[in-house]
């Protein structure tokens, strides 16, 4: 079927495209023999050319054409012929193959990969009383003086924008803070 340097002969290579063309319109059994017996050694050599090995060729030429019988449909002969279509999912196959080798094995002693330990219920316990005071101190700071605090902190705001959102002087703003801090230093005491 291949005319003298390898390359198909048109009616060959038709006749490929006609096989497939059957296998992908009504599942024939047939053609894909034909299809089977024709590319299976040519896929193998190919694959072997491209650095594999006899044994690994030949399954990876037998997964190729599975994969030609099961996505038969989506062959389309106005974008390739039937040989570049099997041999294109061979070569994806290939490329994907040493991707998984060159994966590297996840090492279970990663800490990354640990779940992480449910805390203690001392510490959880002493973590919600401390945000409890922390929660009671900011509520206990004036008005105007919480206002600066929940821009600069919780909305990430720079004091000049703090300034000119509330329409007060800069230093104003650096001194609601700096009071602000003092107020809640002096109500943790030992958490500060």
């Amino acid at each position: 079927m291949s005319a003298p340097g390898g390359a198909e002969r048109p009616a060959a290579a038709s006749e490929m495209n006609d096989l497939l063309a059957r296998v992908a319109a009504s599942g024939d059994r047939e053609a894909f023999s034909r299809l089977f017996a024709f590319f299976a050694p040519r896929v193998k050599g190919y694959l072997m050319r491209i650095g594999l090995s006899p044994d690994q060729a030949e399954d990876l030429a037998q997964d190729a054409l599975l994969k030609v019988w099961r996505k038969a449909r989506l062959f389309d002969p106005s974008k390739a012929s039937a040989a570049t279509w099997i041999y294109t999912i061979a070569r994806n196959l290939r490329i994907d193959a040493a991707r998984r080798l060159n994966r590297p094995l996840p090492d279970h002693e990663d800490p990354a990969l640990l779940p992480e330990e449910e805390p203690r219920a001392d510490v959880e316990l002493e973590r919600a009383q401390r945000d409890r005071r922390i929660h009671a101190a900011f509520d206990a700071l004036p008005p105007n003086q919480r206002a600066v605090v929940m821009l600069h902190f919780y909305e990430d705001e720079p004091h000049a924008a703090i300034a000119e959102r509330l329409d007060l002087p800069l230093g104003t703003v650096k001194s609601r803070l700096r009071l602000a801090f003092g107020r809640i230093r002096k109500e943790l005491g030992d958490l500060a």
